[in-house]
């Protein structure tokens, strides 16, 4: 018998992980990108994650998300580079970028611009001292929660304390009483707070509050700065969190093993892109000729400063959109968050009355195994190139080749790649990117076990935004729920409902299209859409 190759081996991989038969693949991914063969983000991690694991090859997951056939990035596979130990602990280190940028942002904004809530529903027996004891483990095994940041001559620097476990602080009054929604309540608590509870000097920026609810429930909820975590990140503790819970409800020891860190995960970084980044001026050459700004005012005047103060709507979905959606997906070859992509692209563009407009898309920029595991600000906002012509499926496979390219620059400064283009600085509004998008169903279940506990996660929103309107997916398979946030300065709330309506709009009409509907076709411009669009040079 044959000893298979490493592409081989790897292909079988990618078609357990696609669900797709084993002996068909290996033709479709001669020809096609990963993610037109039904792979999206979730897929990618775990195919990057058993590479690593049962093969000991790094996959890159920029390349596996990219343009290029499946087959040719599986064929550039290398072994899972060395650990290289880090800094000592209580050395003095460069800021990573993602820092830079968040403490930046605090300086101009304030901390309500940086904060982040991700919190759990906790239903069943909870035990604080159990609690406690897991978060003290969940420290030792990662600097990032452990990192502290102070000024120092020439500029901010960071240091990882050598112990020191995330703090859990009670929350006794906050979403007491009242008809209201009471995990809003906290959330609304902990927004106003946020300078005292991640604010404070030689403490990392981060903490836990633990709530009860009516009922005997609890809301366990993490407050964290850009600086240290990203959404991923914030997956990732929560994910790890409950595991080593269950672990030690049921007396098993817990991991304490330091995990690599954002330094060595950074190094390893290096050595599997042996090449480089690709230059701005490459990508810019693919963007000349979309808009710079998509200006959603109407008309109206918009603030010389951007104003960071947002709002926020929940949109939900009744399942059989949602079904309607993924048959969407699975006949056009691509993930459901293109579909939900290409919808508010679209109804963003007729709102604007544009047929090509770029929508900033959430991306991690986390190449290896190592940085899949590492909580650290590996995030980045990257504009797509999003085209509304063709087909139904024509449309939606372009914007998932878009979304590719894009992920594949996302370690490229936005700000010297706007230069690039010869877009000027401009303080009112987000430099290429005032229309955004997340999938971050993606990166956690709705509901997780634990033991007797069962976690329902909430998004919180801590009172500011960093576009002119982002829509996220928080959920889709259960009770799928999308979030619009917007800055009431640039879009108000009348015509962000409006918008969420189009929206809405847009995805029953891709849905229930035929394949070679012409995407113009589809919805007419809304009413008093005026085209606002800064010409890129």
């Amino acid at each position: 018998m044959l000893t298979p190759t490493p592409l081989e081996e790897l292909l079988d991989l990618a078609a357990d992980v696609l669900g797709r038969d084993r002996r068909a693949l290996p033709a479709g991914a001669a020809g096609s990108p990963f993610i037109t063969l039904g792979g999206g983000l979730a897929q990618a991690v775990r195919l990057q994650a058993r590479a690593g694991r049962q093969l000991g090859l790094a996959v890159d997951l920029a390349q596996l998300l990219g343009p290029a056939p499946l087959a040719d990035v599986l064929a550039r596979a290398v072994p899972v580079p060395a650990a290289v130990p880090g800094p000592p602990a209580g050395a003095v280190r460069a800021l990573l970028p993602g820092q830079r940028a968040a403490l930046a942002a605090e300086r101009a904004a304030g901390a309500g611009a940086v904060c982040r809530v991700l919190s759990a529903e906790l239903a069943g027996p909870l035990d604080a001292g159990t609690l406690r004891r897991v978060l003290a483990a969940l420290g030792a095994r990662h600097e990032g929660l452990r990192t502290v940041f102070a000024d120092a001559p020439h500029g901010p620097v960071r240091r990882v304390l050598a112990a020191c476990a995330p703090p859990l602080v009670t929350l006794e009054a906050a979403g007491a009483g009242g008809g209201g929604d009471p995990v809003a309540a906290v959330h609304g608590y902990l927004a106003a707070r946020a300078r005292q509870l991640v604010g404070r000097p030689g403490r990392p920026p981060l903490v836990f509050a633990l709530g009860r609810l009516a009922g005997g429930g609890h809301l366990l909820s993490f407050v964290y700065h850009d600086a240290v975590a990203d959404s991923w990140s914030a997956a990732l503790l929560w994910q790890e969190l409950l595991a080593d819970y269950d672990r030690a409800v049921h007396r098993r020891p817990l991991v304490r093993g330091l995990r690599p860190g954002p330094d060595t995960a950074g190094r390893a970084l290096v050595a599997a892109r042996p090449g480089g980044l690709r230059a701005a001026a490459e990508r810019a050459e693919r963007l000349r000729g979309f808009p710079a700004a998509v200006d959603l005012t109407e008309g109206a005047p918009r603030p010389a400063v951007f104003d960071v103060r947002g709002e926020r709507l929940h949109v939900g979905l009744d399942v059989r959109l949602r079904d309607a959606a993924d048959a969407t997906a699975r006949r056009a070859g691509v993930p459901h968050g293109t579909v939900l992509l290409a919808a508010w692209a679209l109804a963003v563009g007729r709102r604007a009355d544009l047929e090509r407009l770029l929508v900033g898309c959430e991306v991690p920029r986390r190449a290896t195994a190592a940085l899949l595991g590492t909580p650290a600000p590996c995030s980045a906002t990257v504009p797509v190139g999003c085209e509304l012509q063709g087909g139904v499926d024509y449309f939606l496979r372009g914007v998932a080749c878009a979304f590719s390219e894009a992920l594949g620059c996302a370690d490229l400064d936005t700000a010297e790649l706007a230069r690039e283009l010869g877009v000027r600085p401009d303080r009112s509004r987000p430099v290429l990117t005032p229309v955004t998008f997340a999938a971050r169903d993606e990166l956690l279940p709705a509901r997780v076990r634990a033991g007797d506990l069962s976690a329902r996660f909430h998004h919180g929103h801590a009172g500011a935004v960093t576009a002119d309107a982002a829509l996220t997916v928080l959920r889709w398979r259960e009770d799928p729920l999308l979030r619009l946030e917007f800055a009431p300065a640039v879009l108000s709330r009348t015509r962000a409902v409006r918008l969420a309506g189009e929206l809405r709009g847009a995805l029953a009409a891709l849905t229930a299209a035929s394949p070679h509907t012409p995407v113009e076709d589809l919805l007419p411009a809304p009413a008093g859409a005026r085209g606002l669009a800064l010409p890129l040079s």
